[in-house]
């Protein structure tokens, strides 16, 4: 078999999603062809799919090293950097890729891509669009680049021209399942709304097609489970939900023994370190972390207290999960000894490669705020390396926050954990332990709001998280949902752009039936 043989069969494995074969298969390669650019960026492809890209990075690099005009290693380059959040970079391999080939579609999609990552949706719709009208001149199907541009509209609450573009793709494909799921996060579901209703029999249509793949089928079953939730039919909410969530255990294995010895271990280690400590080193800009369990409310609070003129909003970040995994963790292993090192140090290097994240940010405020949920797990990180900072906690009802969890469509491999009635009541328990553990520790630095008391009583609840904030009152607080400055891309969108309601207080009653074996693990 020849090198041009060889090639077209580990493309053929590629093609198959059998990555670790075509590793194999380009490692024998590249001792027969070394530095050979193509085989070289065709590795780090692989790598890029199986979830390396640090491994992906450096067979990207020497591609490049080999031929440093491989335009497409250059962007699968810049696009493994965006995932490892080293923006400055990825943005400037972007801006050469559309100085040397400014007809470079994928280019234009991908730094579109990394607008949306530092928070400039402006500039990522420009370069959406810049790809589509780029597309259709080659005569190219333009569907995930409308996709995109529609994740972007909707936001930034941009509802007209969010409907324009879903019109567009549902002209191009009708049963592209999703544009389905993101009409089905719009819709307020209702019997008096026809165009809604109809939306159902579309969704059911589809999925009863067996041209589905797994992922098509759960986004479709979630979207109907969302749907019959709205017009309170829990019956078949919960077999849309039940589906939706047995189809994406199907697809992904549960994490949730890895993150319950996460959590014991960070109990078990940061028990004799002495976190109240002070500091060396001091941050000039405050952080005010916001986290709890997904579907506490984290999003809701992100909105209010980003409406403040004093505060940018960052939305959910990965940057101190990441920060920690590539400084502390060894495997599966946490370093004790090096975290007292960094807490000894005279320079607090953690809070700088932190904060280098942000470079790329338009930023002009010294307070921002980070709402990754699964934060919580890093409160003792935080309290060391960010003593300026605050923390915020959202918890809600035990019953009905495991429901939101388990009723919606999450694309994360960081929630997998979620698709299993034990696994997510499981997860639950491991973070009320872990909570109670830092308030043991350092129940002066967390601020609890629940998720309860800021629908009954918002203005107060929100006074009492403005002076722990160490902010001024400001009136644009009580009116969150007209803050458009920061973007949702969670699924928490339609919810968090309205006004505070009392709707989903207790809504886990109305599943007790369903949900037992969720419900009865709960502590």
């Amino acid at each position: 078999m020849n090198f041009v043989e060889k090639v077209k069969t580990l493309q053929n494995y590629f093609k198959l999603g059998n990555f670790k074969k075509v590793i194999e298969g380009c490692k024998l390669l590249n001792k027969k062809f070394p530095n050979n650019s193509f085989v070289l960026n065709l590795s780090g492809m692989a790598y890029q799919n199986l979830l390396n890209h640090h491994k992906a990075i450096d067979f990207f690099e020497l591609a490049l090293k080999a031929d440093n005009l491989n335009i497409a290693a250059m962007n699968n380059l810049a696009n493994s950097l965006k995932v490892t959040d080293q923006f400055v970079r990825a943005d400037k391999i972007f801006q050469q890729i559309l100085k040397e080939d400014p007809n470079y579609i994928n280019a234009y999609n991908n730094y579109a891509n990394l607008k949306i990552a530092v928070n400039d949706v402006e500039g990522a719709i420009e370069l959406y669009n810049q790809a589509i009208v780029l597309a259709k001149k080659k005569k190219i199907y333009p569907i995930n680049f409308l996709l995109h541009l529609a994740n972007a509209f909707q936001s930034l609450n941009r509802e007209k021209e969010l409907m324009e573009v879903i019109e567009e793709i549902l002209k191009l494909d009708p049963e592209n399942t999703e544009a389905h799921k993101i009409l089905s996060w719009t819709y307020k579901y209702s019997k008096t709304n026809s165009e809604s209703i109809s939306h159902i029999s579309i969704m059911e249509n589809i999925l009863k097609k067996n041209i589905l793949n797994n992922d098509q089928k759960a986004k479709l079953s979630f979207g109907l489970g969302k749907a019959y939730d709205d017009l309170k039919d829990v019956e078949q909410a919960i077999k849309f939900i039940s589906s939706g969530n047995q189809l994406h255990k199907n697809i992904y294995k549960s994490n949730i023994i890895e993150e319950t010895n996460i959590m014991n271990r960070m109990i078990k280690i940061f028990k004799d370190i002495n976190i109240n400590k002070s500091p060396n080193f001091f941050s000039k800009k405050k952080i005010i972390f916001i986290c709890g369990m997904p579907r506490s409310g984290t999003t809701l609070l992100e909105q209010i207290i980003a409406s403040h003129k004093e505060v940018y909003g960052a939305g959910e970040l990965l940057f101190l999960t990441n920060v920690i995994h590539d400084n502390f963790f060894n495997g599966d292993l946490i370093d004790k000894q090096r975290i007292i090192e960094n807490q000894n140090s005279e320079k607090n290097l953690i809070n700088e490669k932190y904060f280098e994240k942000f470079l790329l940010y338009k930023i002009k405020k010294q307070i921002i705020t980070d709402k990754a949920p699964l934060n919580f797990k890093w409160i003792g990180f935080i309290k060391i390396f960010f003593p300026n900072s605050k923390i915020i906690h959202c918890k809600r009802n035990s019953r009905d926050n495991c429901l939101s969890i388990f009723k919606n469509y999450f694309s994360s491999p960081r929630m997998n954990w979620a698709y299993d009635q034990r696994d997510v009541s499981d997860y639950y328990n491991n973070y009320n332990s872990i909570m109670n553990f830092w308030y043991s520790k350092i129940p002066q630095f967390i601020h609890t709001v629940e998720y309860e008391k800021i629908v009954s009583d918002k203005k107060n609840e929100i006074k009492k998280l403005l002076k722990f904030c160490d902010l001024e009152w400001d009136d644009n607080c009580l009116s969150h949902h007209k803050n458009t400055k920061t973007p949702i891309r969670t699924v928490s969108i339609a919810q968090a752009r309205q006004p505070v309601y009392s709707s989903s207080v207790n809504s886990g009653n109305n599943y007790k039936d369903y949900l037992k074996e969720m419900f009865d693990n709960l502590i």
